[in-house]
């Protein structure tokens, strides 16, 4: 395992925030898609799935014959992982855009984003042993507090049908802990093989369960600038997909997945940030304590995060040979 922790973690810190602000600009792009292009939330998912997977076999491609192979991880159950974080992710993020078109942007991100550090830190705490202390469990809630404010302070949406919109936000937030737990316990230990390969095999796995589902709401655009389009989708494909998603994974082997589930909040600040500059929307005095506190339990919980494994390094002779769950609090 690596020896120099502490650097690791900073590095695994800052591939986590450009993830997170990676998914916020990527919020954005799929709105301007919505209202150009004529295709609903399942086909733009499996667009996005499908760039990300052709990018991310490109990079695959030329890693490999530039460099050797890896001695990873035994072959042996990695499918499993590959398989079930593919639908992981073809679960919480389909079920986030179904959440958002029944219960509205506001209740779609508080609970799906809201809920993800709660069952993240008690799925980290059951099956890893990992505890943020007493702290930390503060650091958190006054990052949902943070949360609730400024989506909450925004404008309100229209709800077409607020249990079952609750219910598929719900469900997006189990698919976003589990693969995030998965991820991170197979990335401490060292069993998961390259980010990179794993987000390749997670998005295939992905794009072939949002097939199905794309064609019968409307696979094509019908609508719009053809090379607008076709941009978009480009994007998509790559900055919030294939590079978040590959940064993602890798910041979650050395960072505890409560940590990172908090840090990848700054997601939607980024996305009002845009909201504010690019689309001429009006932050509410609400929204901005809520972004300034969501931002300050990012920073505490980073800085936390860096001295617990400082601390942990400290130890009496031997343990830094043998990392175990960073503990703090």
């Amino acid at each position: 395992m690596n020896t120099s922790a502490p650097s690791s973690v900073g590095r695994g810190i800052f591939y986590i925030c450009v993830a997170a602000v990676a998914w916020g600009t990527g919020g954005a792009a799929a709105a301007v898609l919505y209202d150009t292009s004529g295709m609903g939330p399942v086909a733009v998912s499996f667009w996005r799935f499908a760039g990300g997977v052709l990018l991310l076999a490109a990079g695959h491609l030329v890693v490999r014959r530039r460099t050797a192979a890896p001695a990873g991880a035994p072959a042996r159950g990695r499918w499993r992982h590959v398989v079930t974080t593919g639908v992981g992710l073809a679960v919480y993020q389909t079920a986030y855009f179904a959440a958002v078109g029944y219960a509205g942007l506001a209740v779609a991100t508080v609970v799906t984003l809201g809920s993800g550090p709660i069952l993240i830190a008690l799925g980290s705490r059951v099956l890893m042993g990992e505890r943020i202390g007493r702290a930390g469990a503060v650091t958190v809630t006054l990052a949902l507090v943070g949360l609730v404010l400024l989506v909450g302070g925004g404008s309100a949406g229209r709800a077409s049908a607020p249990a079952l919109g609750l219910a598929y936000a719900l469900l997006s937030a189990c698919g976003y802990a589990g693969v995030t737990l998965l991820n991170r316990k197979m990335g401490r230990d060292g069993t998961s093989g390259s980010p990179q390969t794993t987000a390749l095999g997670g998005f295939a796995v992905g794009m072939a369960c949002l097939l199905p589902l794309a064609l019968l709401e409307g696979l094509l655009p019908t609508s719009g600038d053809a090379g607008q389009v076709l941009g978009l989708v480009a994007y998509l494909g790559f900055a919030p997909t294939a590079l978040a998603y590959s940064l993602f994974f890798a910041g979650l082997a050395t960072v505890r997945a409560t940590t990172a589930s908090v840090i990848a909040l700054m997601e939607p600040v980024t996305a009002t940030v845009i909201a504010v500059l690019l689309l001429d929307e009006r932050l509410t005095v609400t929204a901005t304590v809520g972004s300034v506190v969501l931002l300050g339990a990012v920073v505490a919980l980073t800085l936390g995060e860096q001295r617990a494994n400082a601390a942990q390094q400290a130890t009496p002779t031997g343990t830094a040979q043998h990392p175990t769950p960073a503990r703090s609090g």
